[in-house]
């Protein structure tokens, strides 16, 4: 067996881990009730996927302005989607999407409450 081979079926491999962890981040969002639930499975299991995916495309194309692409690719996805996430769950608490009660740590309370303040009631 070639080092060729072995490359083709790590691929495959990194290709079907990545689409059954796509699956299970579009059954979550499906699935789940709440907002910080969903973007928890929209985002985490997801990312993974597609690093998976970049990593099958670079096992399987194997060239250095391959590699170079997938890798700044996987880069800005590793960058922009916790900031993305983030951002989603602090609008989600701001419009009243998120209960308190099922958080373990609120520490956006005293922010919101601290800028309503600083805002006036004419806002």
């Amino acid at each position: 067996m070639s080092w060729e081979v072995v490359l083709d079926i790590a691929a495959a491999a990194c290709f079907l881990f990545a689409g059954l962890l796509s699956l299970a981040a579009g059954v979550g969002v499906l699935r789940f009730g709440d907002l910080l639930s969903r973007m928890h499975a929209g985002t985490k299991p997801q990312v993974l996927g597609v690093l998976l995916g970049l990593a099958g495309y670079g096992l399987r194309m194997r060239s250095g302005p391959v590699l170079w692409t997938v890798l700044l690719v996987a880069l800005f996805q590793l960058l922009t989607a916790p900031v993305a996430a983030h951002m989603v769950g602090r609008a989600g608490y701001r419009t009243g999407k998120v209960s308190s009660e099922g958080l373990a740590v609120d520490e956006l309370t005293n922010d919101l409450s601290t800028a309503q303040q600083d805002i006036g009631p004419t806002g």
